[in-house]
């Protein structure tokens, strides 16, 4: 592959192929996505590799619609483009017409790809990767402790997208990620912990130092020998970012504009209103330079667009797509995003964003509480907002850490979690969700 990733007029022109040969074989309208990528991976463990793997390859979706009726259809295959549109409009004829179904509109699409930064031309070889996994293992190692490691892995890949409508729209970006991660384990017999970092960037030259990253590894992992149980009470949590970002994960879950037009969420009937404290911003930034979900379009071809969701508390915005913004009477704000052969609202770019406190004066007023590093299992009910999840971490006394913690069930409710939020300064924004170090008060922890 060069450092164009991909030749991007050739996936223009199969696109569009496509999407001829669909309104060839009847459809009033269709659109196409075609994807090529490549990617490298090495893992390595005690000093050793243990497998390498690439590949390469073009994926291609064609989606169809026959009035209010609409049919998808995926291959890895570019011959007989034909035959794939005549299926694509078969399937279409005996499905249940979607009165929702439809291209976006032609005024919303993007007229021009603006620069976002999403490409490292560089391309890296498997003998780097397997260096700097082996590094990271070794520094993880080096940690006083650590008696075993869990391996290390180290990854990289190029992949290019166009998107083709029937009604005149062609876009094309291409992007590129390269990341790595260590595995620590720590004790023997029935008395082992294990714990892990990681990072992920864009650009392979801004990833963390390799001992960096794995002698965090090393020392979260000692961190955790010899748990204790709590036993039931009500108290804060804080939630360090790693775990925090499940948080907000929920968060758009509950406003997917699918799920408030099917009224299968708590927070259906909260647009305008507090659901936050004064002072909570969280926004969705397609435009984030080198961001994991920075797109300049949607899975729509809707031009992107900045969206403060929670603005000072109050909720502002829904996540939409053409059919969930149909449904709801509202216009879409291009967050469609495609998954196989099916769209559904998602973010780009979410963040919760930082407060005032430091993480150091965070716990200090907290005095006592639980700091939370990893959680368990999904535990979120969309419906209602009720919450439980697995945990483990550190019990918290007089501001600073007083033994490990696990075995534990944090439970309550979002709509309450969201109220009693307070995020530390500490945003750590290296990922397509990003979010500091968030404290809630008033949860409850089962334990013993």
């Amino acid at each position: 592959m060069t450092t164009e990733t991909y030749d991007k007029s050739k996936l223009e022109e199969r696109a569009l192929r496509l999407v001829e040969a669909a309104k060839k074989a009847g459809a009033d309208a269709a659109d196409a996505v075609a994807v090529t990528g490549s990617s490298l991976s090495v893992s390595v463990r005690e000093g050793k590799v243990e497998d390498t793997e690439r590949s390469e390859g073009e994926d291609f979706t064609l989606r169809v619609f026959l009035g209010k009726k609409v049919a998808s259809i995926s291959t890895n295959s570019f011959e007989d483009v034909e035959a794939l549109a005549e299926r694509a409009v078969a399937m279409a004829k005996v499905i249940p017409e979607d009165p929702y179904a439809g291209l976006a509109d032609e005024d919303l699409l993007l007229k021009k790809i603006p620069e976002l930064d999403l490409l490292d031309p560089r391309i890296v070889l498997a003998d780097e990767l397997k260096d700097l996994a082996l590094e990271a293992e070794e520094a993880a190692m080096a940690v006083e402790g650590v008696t075993k490691s869990g391996g290390a892995g180290a990854s990289w890949g190029q992949s290019g997208l166009v998107l083709a409508t029937s009604h005149g729209f062609v876009g094309a970006y291409s992007r590129s990620r390269s990341g790595f991660s260590v595995t620590a384990i720590a004790g023997e017999g029935t008395n082992m912990e294990r714990d892990y970092e990681f990072d992920s960037r864009t650009y392979w030259d801004e990833l963390s130092s390799a001992k960096e990253v794995g002698r965090k590894a090393g020392e979260r992992t000692v961190m955790r020998m010899n748990p204790q149980q709590l036993s039931t009470r009500k108290a804060m949590v804080l939630y360090e970012p790693r775990a925090a970002r499940s948080i907000v994960g929920h968060l758009a879950g509950a406003i997917n504009g699918a799920s408030i037009a099917r009224g299968t969420s708590f927070l259906k009937d909260k647009m305008g209103q507090q659901i936050f404290a004064d002072g909570i911003v969280i926004s969705d930034d397609p435009f984030k330079p080198k961001g994991g979900g920075t797109s300049p379009f949607d899975g729509e071809g809707v031009a992107a667009q900045y969206l403060e969701l929670v603005s000072n508390g109050i909720l502002s915005h829904w996540l939409l797509d053409c059919a969930s913004a149909r449904e709801l009477g509202l216009v879409t704000n291009g967050r469609a995003r495609r998954s196989g052969s099916t769209t559904s609202p998602g973010t780009t770019n979410l963040t919760l964003h930082a407060g005032e406190k430091s993480l150091e004066d965070m716990l200090s007023e907290m005095g006592e509480g639980l700091w939370v590093t990893d959680l368990i299992g999904h535990g979120a009910n969309g419906i209602t907002g009720d919450y439980s999840r697995g945990a483990a971490g550190f019990w918290i006394e007089n501001g600073k850490i007083a033994y490990p913690v696990s075995e534990i069930t944090i439970a309550g409710n979002m709509k309450d979690m969201f109220m009693n939020l307070t995020p530390a300064s500490d945003l750590d924004d290296r990922y397509a969700v990003a979010t500091p170090t968030l404290a809630i008060e008033g949860l409850t922890i089962a334990g013993s």
